[in-house]
């Protein structure tokens, strides 16, 4: 019988529902989580002066997403590279359609991960969420992302490097729609398959930071 693998943990949400900000809490109550994000997986692609890189580099500034596959094949990548046996998967940003979904299923099943794995919802309403993404910076220095929510509503400047904080560029409201329009077309369907077997943990995201993370913790324990 093989070893119990560590727990992996999958973050669902609207843009904007404060997945970052439980990522980083859950690495640091876990301690060995390797997290991969979609969207800085995308953003370093963008960077790269290849066609891709140009194609992708378009699409995010226009807000869409880019086509199925190429979402599987970085975080697949990513994964298969990076976790170590000892290590958990910590998942935020993907999966976001209902192909994607399916498709981590069958390789967490292959890599013997499915049943200790958890699927978070922090589940926080449009308005909420167009509201933060609309207010929320970045600091220009070290590229923290400041989220408009309790007391990092009132930093002036980066509370880590004392950068100067801006919006960031895909943050236009028109960019916002499109990505939460696409929440409601795709990402709901994902959903919706964890519900349907479930495995979906729901969590109200229109807590604290410290509040939904205490609600996690409950619901995993």
């Amino acid at each position: 019988m093989s070893q119990k693998k560590p727990s992996n943990f999958v973050l669902i949400g609207r843009s904007g529902s404060g997945k970052g900000s439980q990522a980083e809490l859950l690495k640091k109550h876990f301690g060995n989580l390797v997290h991969i994000n979609s969207g800085s997986l995308f953003r370093d692609l963008a960077e790269i002066d290849s066609d891709m890189g140009k194609r992708i580099r378009k699409v995010m500034e226009e807000g869409g997403l880019p086509f199925d596959d190429i979402a599987i094949t970085l975080w697949m990548y990513e994964i298969a590279y990076k976790i170590k046996e000892d290590q958990g998967i910590l998942a935020d940003g993907f999966p976001r359609r209902l192909n994607e979904s399916e498709a981590l299923d069958r390789f967490l099943g292959f890599l013997d991960r499915k049943e200790n794995t958890f699927i978070i919802l922090i589940d926080v309403s449009r308005q909420e969420a167009f509201d933060r993404l609309t207010k929320r910076r970045i600091c220009k220095e070290c590229g923290q992302l400041i989220p408009w929510v309790g007391e990092f509503k009132n930093l002036k400047v980066c509370d880590k490097c004392s950068g100067e904080l801006i919006t960031r560029v895909d943050d236009k409201p028109e960019a916002i729609n499109s990505r939460l329009d696409y929440y409601e077309n795709r990402v709901v369907k994902s959903i919706k398959y964890y519900q349907d077997q479930g495995r979906l943990i729901k969590i109200n995201g229109e807590q604290s930071i410290e509040d939904v993370f205490k609600d996690i913790l409950k619901a995993i324990e």
